[in-house]
Formats: structure tokens, sequence, C-alpha cells
């Protein structure tokens, strides 16, 4: 991969992560307009480190709450409260996508990145966004969020593993057809993006140390761009 082209698949990635427009659907389809060939899954997998590392940053104060919550609550069932339910629940939901993601990669890295069905799959996502917030009134707040809520928004979270489902989009999405607020669900959908693309990237990250046709310069140059625009 050229350098110059690393850059700005970082760029791409450090927009479109926070967008409902599926951040590895423009991984994919950016290259082609430079003729070049998809970089595969791997490749985005590892780069979206890059922005989960802002996601960690901004939302460091909720995290470390809710990490110290699940440390009082498994030492003293006393001490459970929201935050370690909170914090149960985005584990458990994690699941979904873990065992998916692992037992269906050998399609999440060919099937899946077809070009056409990627555009099929973006364009046909975005009106069921459109429907799920246009339609569903806002009534609950993310202290009214249950453990099955948000394990419902984590089996959703499972479709962006095929690119042109956006995981924010498909998150929060679920969240509202639940009838979830809007500020509630996006909060709700990048706490849930932290176990899921910590997971994917380090396992990812162990598999194409071993063949990394990419090369490790430009991946980890998107990766540290994509940190930093993501910010």
């Amino acid at each position: 991969m050229d350098w110059w082209l690393a850059g700005l698949l970082g760029v791409v990635q450090g927009i479109t992560e926070f967008l409902p427009i599926s951040s590895s659907a423009h991984l994919r389809i950016v290259p082609e307009f430079f003729g070049s060939k998809d970089f595969g899954a791997s490749f985005t997998a590892v780069t979206q480190i890059g922005t989960i590392f802002s996601v960690l940053i901004y939302f460091r104060k909720d995290l470390i709450r809710i990490a110290k919550s699940l440390l009082k609550g498994a030492l003293n069932k006393q001490e459970r409260n929201l935050d370690f339910n909170l914090g149960i629940s985005i584990l458990v939901a994690t699941i979904p996508i873990a065992l998916i993601g692992y037992l269906a990669q050998d399609f999440i890295r060919t099937t899946a990145r077809n070009l056409y069905l990627v555009a099929i799959i973006l364009l046909l996502f975005s009106f069921v966004m459109y429907l799920a917030d246009r339609f569903n009134k806002q009534e609950r707040e993310i202290t009214q969020i249950s453990g099955k809520h948000v394990f419902i928004i984590g089996l959703a979270q499972a479709l962006a593993l095929i690119p042109g489902f956006s995981r924010s989009g498909a998150t929060i999405t679920a969240a509202r057809f639940l009838k979830i607020k809007r500020d509630a669900a996006a909060r709700i959908s990048f706490l849930l993006s932290v176990p899921a693309i910590v997971l994917s990237g380090l396992y990812e990250t162990l598999d194409i140390s071993k063949n990394n046709p990419v090369g490790w310069g430009p991946t980890i140059l998107a990766t540290l761009i994509a940190f930093v625009v993501g910010y």
C-alpha cells in the first residue's frame, strides 16, 4: 500500500467511525477509486483501534466509573449499582459479535466484502435507520435501559461484521426501535463499541502478524491518523 493511501484511509476511518455510514464499507470502497485492491478485514479491524482509543479518552470518566463498579460489585454484592449492571450488560452483549465474528470469519473476509453487496446494504440500511428514528417515540433514558435492551443492541452490533452495516448505525437503530432517546442510544452505542473493537483489533493484529500484505508501516500510519482525526 502507498503511504499516501494509508494516510487517506486513516482519515476516512477517523471520520466515518462516528457516523452511521459504515467505516468498514468506506475502507472497502475508497481504494477502488484509486485502482487499488481490497486491503481486507484485518486492515480494517486494526485501523479501527485508532478510533477506539479516541473513544476511550472521550468516555474515560464513564469507563473508569463502570470499571470501578464492576470491581466493587464483584467483591461485594451490596456495592452493585446501575453502573455495575451496565458494565455486566455491556460485557454480555459483546458475546454475540465476538462469537459470530470468530465462527464466520471466512465469510466476513471473502463474500461479505463483495463491492455490490456492500453498496446494496448501505442503501437499504439507510432506510431502516430513517424509519427507526422517524416513527419511534423517545422515552427511555440511559438509567432506564435494562440488560435485555443492551443485549438486543449487542445482537444488532454483530451486523457490523458485514461492511455496509454501520456499527453505530445498527446499535443506535436498535436502541431507537426500543424507544431509547437519541443521546442515550448514542452513549450506549459507543460504550458497547469499546470491548467489541478492542477484541477484534487485537485478534486481527495477531492474525496479520503472520502475514501482512499491506505492510506494518502503512497499517500503523493509518491507525495513528485514524486516532488523531477521530479525537
